[in-house]
């Protein structure tokens, strides 16, 4: 490890780790510093958790050269039905599709075990990526003074840089260090997350459930295999993933119906609490957020991820742009371009989840024939239809995806 660098990234999750490629591809130098082990960081186990990967994410991860590493476990969506449900009683008939067809890359996304993208990511860290990684350490805090950061590690080491960027997490010691409060709060709401083996296919269908406790999803995976991430109230949920396997799967099995025929659990299972969270700035002084320590949303729309992938590549070509301009990469001059690139894209999809959830969650008797209604119509106009395709898909100003 060096003394001092051009970046420093907190968190070597996998915008953090995204990141730190991207840049380093550029000649800038960067240390990434992680808390976790090495041992921890290559953990094959797998906990039911995937992503749905918007196509903007997918130009990210092929320029960073992580997507050849995981087509092969990646499975398209071809297909996307949303509807209203109700456990038992299967869905409403008015439904929304979106299909190929209205996706100009011919695909309306990709869904991936999270276990397959940790572990591509860490492979092109390790093979010679131009990135420090700095494992069993975590950043415990930093002085900022003009030009430089200096930042302390948790191993009584210090380092200095010209930009902290903090990718810590939602509760993040960055952001909190820095002064940055957050706007948002806790839903009484947890998710469920496993992954299932079934008898039949899903054919490439991605099938998004609003009931009266929260968004049901089934998220295909190669294969005859799905996974699932269903939102209860959070003392449902609690109860929920205390049972044993068969009393959970005798608890899914209403929600499920006979859409996939038999099934059974695979992998591990999770339980995470839901909250809408949102930095009220993306920078200060030498320090840029990203990722989950800049926004949390709800998860009803998969975007999570591509969120943070989203300001990845605008930081990414922030930074390249002001290096060859022969500027200051953690100058207020450079950061504000991040911030107008990135604060409302993320701002528009918590309004947009938030928004869907306090709808659909809710069991008002005069809503359902509005919600159906509002749903029917939507499939009935194509142009509108397109737009919120490709909105998903992350293309637009600041959703591109590419690094440079």
């Amino acid at each position: 490890m060096e003394s001092r660098y051009d970046v420093i990234i907190a968190g070597g999750g996998i915008c953090g780790s995204a990141l730190g490629l991207a840049l380093a591809r550029t000649g800038q130098r960067v240390a990434l510093i992680e808390g976790r082990s090495l041992e921890e960081l290559g953990h094959t186990g797998f906990d039911g958790r995937s992503y749905t990967l918007a196509l903007s994410s997918k130009s990210l991860l092929r320029s960073l050269g992580i997507w050849p590493d995981i087509e092969c476990r990646v499975q398209p969506i071809t297909d996307m039905v949303i509807s209203e449900g109700h456990p038992g009683q299967g869905a409403s008939p008015f439904t929304l599709r979106f299909d190929r067809s209205e996706c100009e890359e011919g695909q309306l996304g990709y869904v991936v075990e999270d276990r397959y993208v940790r572990q591509a990511v860490l492979g092109r860290l390790k093979d010679g990526s131009g990135v420090d990684l700095v494992t069993g350490a975590r950043v415990a805090g930093h002085d900022v003074a003009p030009g430089l950061a200096t930042v302390q590690l948790s191993t009584g080491e210090s380092i200095e840089c010209r930009l902290l960027v903090g990718c810590d997490g939602t509760n993040s010691r960055i952001a909190r260090q820095a002064g940055i409060q957050r706007l948002g709060w806790k839903y009484p709401q947890s998710n469920l997350t496993c992954s299932i083996s079934h008898e039949l296919s899903h054919q490439g269908v991605a099938h998004q459930f609003f009931t009266p406790t929260g968004p049901f999803a089934i998220l295909p995976l190669i294969g005859n295999r799905s996974t699932i991430y269903w939102t209860e109230s959070t003392e449902t949920a609690e109860w929920v993933h205390s049972q044993d396997d068969e009393g959970y799967l005798e608890c899914l099995r209403p929600m499920l119906g006979g859409l996939l025929g038999d099934y059974a659990l695979e992998g591990d299972r999770a339980i995470f609490p839901l909250a809408l969270s949102i930095a009220e700035r993306f920078f200060v002084e030498r320090v840029a957020l990203i990722g989950d320590a800049a926004h949390v949303i709800h998860p009803l729309a998969g975007q999570g991820l591509n969120v943070g992938l989203r300001d990845v590549a605008a930081l990414a070509s922030v930074l390249e742009g002001a290096v060859e301009r022969g500027e200051d990469v953690g100058a207020e001059t450079t950061l504000v371009r991040y911030q107008e690139m990135r604060r409302f894209d993320a701002c528009f999809f918590g309004a947009v989840t938030d928004g869907l959830n306090r709808l659909y969650s809710n069991s008002l008797p005069v809503l359902p024939f509005f919600r159906q209604v509002a749903i029917g119509a939507l499939n009935r106009m194509p142009g509108l239809k397109r737009q919120f395709v490709r909105l998903a898909a992350g293309y637009g100003e600041a959703g591109s995806g590419s690094a440079r």
